[in-house]
Formats: structure tokens, C-alpha cells, sequence
């Protein structure tokens, strides 16, 4: 091998359907809309069904960027891990 070692315990986690992942936005696309809810939101121009539907689509959408970016940044973990002698530990990461 090439110094790098392999984790033994590593487990290949499942990743969303392609139906899924279809219809949930990029996270790009999902701030970009937050962003839009957030502006409508502080205008002060809506009655309040209507600020209250584009608050709860807002928590939706917030949530679903946040939980990308823990998927993110559990990837790079993944990618940076080290074991106790400082070697890479190296693990297969299922494409998206």
C-alpha cells in the first residue's frame, strides 16, 4: 500500500435516492429562496397567513441547508482523520 491505512470500522453510510435528492433544492438554491422569504418577511408588507406560510417555509428551508452543511463538514472530517500515529486514515466515500 502507499502508507495510507484503511478503517477497519468505517461503515458506508446509505445516501438519499436519486428521487430524493431530485426533489430536495441544492443547498445554493435553497439559501438563495431563504434569503428572498427573509426580505418579504422583513418588509412588513404581508398580512399574517401569509407571513406566517412563508415563515414556516423558511424553518424548512433553513433546516435543509443545515442539515447539508453537517453532511458537508462530516465529509471533510472523513477526509482530514488522522489515526493516533498521525497517519490519514483513509475511507471510501460513496459519490453523490
Amino acid at each position: 500500500m502507499n502508507g495510507k491505512r484503511r478503517d477497519p470500522n468505517a461503515r458506508t453510510e446509505s445516501r438519499a435516492t436519486d428521487a430524493e435528492t431530485a426533489a430536495t433544492p441544492s443547498f445554493e438554491a435553497s439559501l438563495n429562496r431563504l434569503t428572498e422569504v427573509v426580505e418579504k418577511l422583513e418588509s412588513g408588507e404581508l398580512g399574517l397567513e401569509e407571513s406566517l406560510a412563508l415563515f414556516e417555509e423558511g424553518v424548512g428551508l433553513a433546516r435543509t441547508a443545515q442539515q447539508r452543511l453537517d453532511a458537508a463538514e462530516k465529509r471533510v472530517e472523513e477526509l482530514v482523520r488522522v489515526d493516533e500515529n498521525g497517519e490519514p486514515v483513509v475511507k471510501e466515500l460513496d459519490p453523490e
